[in-house]
C-alpha cells in the first residue's frame, strides 16, 4: 500500500472494530468506509474478517497494522519536530488541564497570558483524561498523577489537598440525624474518608463523579462533602468541618513531550503556568482557609 489514507483506514478499523466506529473516527460516512475497505481488500488481500462483533484482522492484516503503527509514530514525530524547530514566540500551543483547575485556579492567569502574548494562540482543552502527548493531542498537560509516563518532561509541583466542607447555613439549620453526604464516585487515596469524618454515621445521599458538580452542591447547601481546598476555601459560605490538616491527593504535574521541551513558545507557556501555580501553592495545600 502506498497511500497513508489506506493505512489510516486499517488502523482505525483495527481500533474501532466496526464500520460505523471507523467512519466516526475518520470523519467520513459508513458507506465510504465500506467501499474503501472492499477496494483495499480486493487489491491487497484479506486484511479483516467479518465477525459477530465487527471486524477482526487476519495475519496479513496484523502485519499491515504493525507497519501502519510505525508510520503513524513517524508522522506524529515529524509534526513534533516541525513544531520544535519553530523558534518564534508565536503560533498555537494546546494546553490540556482539568476543568476545576482551569475554572477555579488559573482562569484569570490564562486570560492574562493571552493579553501579554497575543501572538501565541493558546488553545485550552479541559479534560481529566491523560491526553496522549505522543499523538500530539496536546502540547502541555497539567494533571494530577501519582507517577506520570516516564518519558514526559516537566515539573512536579505539589499535591492537591482536600478536606471536609459544608455550607454554614446547611450545617446550622439541619438536625444532625438529617445530615447527608455528597460523595465522589471513587475514594481515591483517601479510602477511609467517611469513617474518619466528623459525621461518620451520616448516610451518602448522592454520588457525583464530577468534582465541579460536587462543589456546586456544597455551595448550594445540599449536603456535607469532601472538597478541594483551592475550590472550597475561598467560598464565603463554606466552612471546614475539621481542624485536621487537609489530606493530600495526587501530585500536580506540568508536562510536555521531550521533543518540545526547548520550543520557545512551549517553554514560555510552561514557565508561566508553573509560576502561576506556585503563587497559589498555599491555597492548593489548604494552608489559607477562610475564617
Amino acid at each position: 500500500m502506498n497511500d497513508w489514507d489506506d493505512y489510516r483506514l486499517v488502523l482505525a478499523l483495527a481500533r474501532e472494530v466496526t464500520l460505523r466506529g471507523t467512519a466516526d473516527a475518520l470523519g467520513v460516512t459508513h458507506t465510504t468506509v465500506s467501499r474503501r475497505l472492499a477496494v483495499l481488500q480486493d487489491a491487497r488481500g484479506q486484511l479483516f474478517e467479518r465477525t459477530a462483533s465487527g471486524y477482526a484482522p487476519t495475519a496479513l492484516g496484523n502485519a499491515i497494522i504493525d507497519v501502519a503503527e510505525g508510520m503513524e509514530r513517524l508522522t506524529f514525530k515529524s509534526a513534533r519536530y516541525r513544531k520544535a524547530f519553530t523558534q518564534e514566540l508565536s503560533g498555537e500551543v494546546t494546553l490540556s488541564l482539568p476543568e476545576a483547575i482551569a475554572q477555579y485556579l488559573l482562569l484569570d492567569d490564562l486570560f492574562e497570558f493571552a493579553r501579554m502574548h497575543p501572538a501565541i494562540n493558546l488553545n485550552i482543552q479541559t479534560s481529566y483524561r491523560y491526553v496522549d502527548l505522543d499523538r500530539s493531542e496536546a502540547d502541555i498537560v497539567v494533571r494530577g498523577a501519582a507517577e506520570p509516563p516516564d518519558h514526559l518532561v516537566g515539573r512536579r509541583l505539589f499535591p492537591n489537598c482536600v478536606t471536609y466542607f459544608a455550607n454554614r447555613d446547611y450545617l446550622a439549620n439541619t438536625p444532625r440525624e438529617d445530615l447527608t453526604w455528597i460523595a465522589p464516585a471513587s475514594d481515591g487515596p483517601w479510602p477511609d474518608w467517611l469513617e474518619t469524618s466528623p459525621y461518620p454515621d451520616a448516610p451518602v445521599a448522592l454520588v457525583l463523579d464530577d468534582i465541579t458538580a460536587r462543589h456546586r452542591a456544597l455551595v448550594k447547601g445540599l449536603g456535607l462533602g469532601r472538597g478541594a481546598c483551592f475550590m472550597a476555601d475561598p467560598e464565603p459560605n463554606l466552612i471546614r468541618l475539621s481542624t485536621a490538616a487537609p489530606v493530600p491527593q495526587q501530585d500536580i504535574w506540568v508536562l510536555t513531550h521531550p521533543d518540545l521541551r526547548e520550543t520557545p513558545r512551549i517553554r514560555l507557556v510552561m514557565d508561566f503556568i508553573m509560576s502561576a501555580m506556585e503563587q497559589k501553592r498555599e491555597l492548593v495545600l489548604g494552608l489559607t482557609p477562610t475564617p
